[in-house]
């Protein structure tokens, strides 16, 4: 009996132990058949990028398949950073080496540009990669923002290797060479970077408020922008500009604490605008330049200054720097931001080459939640490079004459004058807006809000001897857009002009548009270009391009100050 006893305890244990197996292996079964239905095929959502080949080597390295659009968009930012970062400084140091004349100096400055343009980049993908980690839903503008920016430092790279190898005759071979190894690896960087924005634009348009927005859509194709449409008209300032900042954009010139004051009279602290930057330390630094005429050449890649003058023509910073003396044309510009949150005020920027310097810029930015509030912005052609990145321009005076607003940021003009200047004579044309973005990820465009387009005294008397436009489209995505502002009459009925040799494609993928403009220049359907990227759009449209959607996403923060219009009049 007791035997009998002990066989029964003994099967009754073996078919325990079967049935817990049974259970386990169902749920194994369970757990991986789940994880392969929320799995990705590789080929198939690299389908949906520029770079399809490319797109699948690049992941093949997971090692396991991708189950979250964060995890494919963080392997290839890593790979893009990686790859940055081990871009060859001893190509640039040989291309250096070989520039020792003094008639090629811009040569030189232009070598050290594109490494600094690399140190930007690798910042930025740094940043997009912290913020996918932490909330890659919550911080998609910020994400994509950034990602935009990288690519369009490497692309700036790759146009200043470019214009070596085939712009400088005379050059030594290997001077050749080196250009050409350093323009392949940019198309390579720039084919990892627009596969990496692609994955990101179909994060934001695959998420859905109840599924956390990181999972792969695989059954649905939505076309939802994640944008919230801000019809309101309230007097607001962009979430990133904070209580402090904004105190300073209201305040009077008077009642300013600045922490430390430029005069040339030696009544402040410096009589140079330079030496006051090289002070600046924290969080916010405030310098207060008095009125007069500052000869100087200056870059601020420090975050969190404000520089505010006595007047947008009172205090006034100028240089003459141009191509057409010497100059690389980010070597030209009179002043120069790569530092985040720059503020401007009552101040003014000019280049002074004039109009046979050809390309002289006043104003190159690319710092993101840039604010340029009361100032004036002077030159001939390429006048402001908006390069990168979220700019605000408010109230602001821009003079030129060929492609005088250009660059790749995201950048609203509200309130401005934008007015046209008398070209350089043999001049065929006139025209305002040269937008370089380069592919359809980016989130990038320019905006020209409220604002009025007209001319400057020297070229009102003969604007009908000239052609002006719009813009024109530099690189294949080129996207701006004009909305309820003024148009003189001296825009041609075409309203934009073809890129020189840029071929039709780019006429069917640039987003030129059009909205609710008044003015003798603001054109028809009848008489505007009938290209496939020109739009004459409705309101809903027009929306997307307003401050509250186009540099800051879909948080406002009240105002405090300063008339802001957050979306259409």
């Amino acid at each position: 009996m007791g035997r009998l006893r002990l066989g029964e305890y003994w099967i009754n244990v073996l078919v325990w132990l079967v049935l817990i197996f049974g259970v386990a292996m169902s749920s194994l079964g369970d757990v991986k058949a789940k994880a392969k239905a929320n799995s990705v095929d590789v080929h198939t959502e690299c389908g949906f990028t520029r770079f399809p080949k490319l797109c699948v080597e690049t992941l093949s390295g997971l090692g396991s398949e991708p189950n979250q659009y964060v995890d494919i968009i963080s392997t290839l930012v890593n790979k893009t950073i990686l790859e940055t970062e081990q871009l060859p400084a001893s190509n640039f140091a040989k291309l250096s080496y070989h520039f020792i004349t003094p008639e090629a100096q811009h040569a030189r400055f232009a070598t050290g540009y594109c490494l600094e343009l690399m140190r930007m980049s690798v910042k930025r993908l740094n940043q997009a990669l912290l913020a996918i980690r932490k909330s890659p839903m919550k911080n998609k503008h910020d994400i994509q923002t950034w990602l935009s920016a990288a690519l369009t430092f490497h692309q700036t790279c790759k146009d200043t290797a470019d214009a070596f190898g085939h712009g400088l005759g005379g050059l030594p071979t290997e001077t050749f060479i080196i250009t050409n190894q350093i323009s392949n690896k940019m198309d390579y960087l720039l084919q990892l970077g627009s596969n990496t924005l692609a994955f990101t634009s179909r994060m934001i348009t695959s998420s859905t408020s109840s599924s956390h927005n990181t999972k792969i859509n695989n059954g649905t194709n939505s076309r939802s922008s994640g944008r919230r449409l801000l019809t309101a008209t309230a007097q607001q300032f962009p979430k990133w500009v904070s209580t402090r900042d904004r105190k300073l954009l209201e305040s009077n010139t008077v009642n300013i604490k600045a922490n430390v004051i430029v005069a040339k009279d030696g009544s402040g602290t410096y009589r140079t605008i330079s030496q006051a930057i090289q002070s600046a330390s924290g969080n916010r630094f405030v310098i207060y330049v008095k009125a007069g005429v500052y000869k100087e050449k200056i870059h601020i890649n420090k975050d969190g200054i404000t520089l505010i003058g006595d007047g947008k023509y009172s205090t006034i910073i100028s240089g003459d720097d141009s191509v057409g003396s010497g100059a690389s044309l980010s070597g030209s510009a009179t002043f120069t931001i790569t530092g985040d949150r720059f503020i401007g005020r009552d101040i003014g920027f000019e280049n002074n080459a004039g109009p046979q310097g050809h390309q002289a810029v006043a104003l190159n930015i690319a710092s993101d939640h840039s604010v340029l509030y009361k100032c004036s912005i002077s030159g001939y052609q390429d006048t402001l490079y908006a390069l990168a990145l979220r700019q605000f321009y408010r109230e602001c005076d821009i003079y030129g004459t060929i492609d005088f607003i250009f660059g790749n940021a995201a950048a609203v003009f509200q309130n401005c004058n934008l007015l046209f200047r008398r070209p350089r004579p043999g001049a065929s044309f006139n025209a305002i807006l040269a937008n370089g973005r380069t592919d359809p990820g980016q989130n990038t465009g320019f905006s020209i809000h409220n604002s009025k387009i007209t001319t400057a005294s020297d070229f009102s008397g003969v604007k009908h001897s000239f052609t002006s436009y719009l813009g024109r489209p530099w690189k294949q995505y080129s996207r701006a857009v004009v909305m309820q502002s003024t148009i003189d009459d001296c825009i041609s009925g075409r309203g934009w002009i073809e890129w020189s040799g840029a071929g039709s494609s780019s006429l069917k993928t640039l987003y030129f548009a059009e909205y609710s403009n008044v003015g003798g220049g603001a054109g028809s359907s009848s008489t505007r270009v009938k290209w496939p990227g020109f739009h004459f759009i409705s309101r809903e449209e027009a929306l997307q391009f307003t401050v509250a959607n186009l540099i800051a996403g879909n948080s406002w923060l009240p105002a405090t100050g300063v008339a802001f219009i957050s979306g259409l009049n």
